[in-house]
This record gives C-alpha cells, structure tokens and sequence, in this order.
C-alpha cells in the first residue's frame, strides 16, 4: 500500500497523464490518503459540485484516519522539524501516517517530508 500525498490526488483530478499511470502501476487497489488529505481537498473544492466530485474520486480510496499514535508521531515530528525545516501540521500528520502504518509516501514536493528521518519517499 502506498500513501499518496494532495499533490498527487490534485494531479490525478487534473488528469496528469504521469500521475495516473504511476498510480496505474502501483494498482488503485493499493493507493491510500490521510484524511488530512481528504479534508485538504475539500477545503480546497470551488463549490458543491467539485466537492461532490472530489468524493466521488475518493470513495474508492483506502483512507487513515488520525489515531493515538498518529498524534503522537505529528507532535514529535512538530517539535523536531517546525522550526529547523518549516515543516507544517497537515504535512506532519500526512508524515506520520505513513511512518505509523509503514507505508511509502508518494509525493510531487519531496522538500518537505525528504529531512524526516526513516520516511520512505515515492
């Protein structure tokens, strides 16, 4: 399973033709989000009908939501990186549900996750 970061799902909404045959190889059965992702994109929707669209892109999509050790991991991952490498709270949380659920993280902007130590970059 790999966990996909916003960038890549706004690519596949724009219908980048890379993006989408990437995730064709690795197999839309094994593609995965944080519903950090999830909320990004809903925020980021111009009105209903995108948003309705967008859910409907994601409902076949494996989501994790935030749990303890999530939690845990994102506030380590703050107060080790926020000031040293500008990381922000949604990539933190993305981070650490993919260091929690040993899962690869692929991503169009490696800068901001490549300084977390033990993360697996796609």
């Amino acid at each position: 399973m790999i966990l996909c970061d916003t960038n890549v799902i706004i690519e596949v909404l724009k219908k980048n033709a890379i993006v989408i045959q990437t995730l064709e190889k690795i197999g839309l059965d094994k593609i995965s989000i944080s519903v950090v992702t999830a909320m990004e994109l809903y925020y980021g929707a111009l009105n209903k009908t995108e948003l309705k669209k967008i859910k409907l892109h994601l409902s076949s999509i494996r989501i994790f939501h935030i749990d303890e050790e999530i939690s845990i991991t994102a506030a380590e991952l703050i107060e080790r990186y926020a000031k040293s490498h500008g990381l922000q709270i949604p990539d933190a949380l993305i981070a650490a549900t993919s260091l929690s659920h040993n899962l690869k993280l692929y991503t169009g902007n490696k800068k901001d996750f490549v300084f977390i130590e033990k993360i697996s970059l796609w």
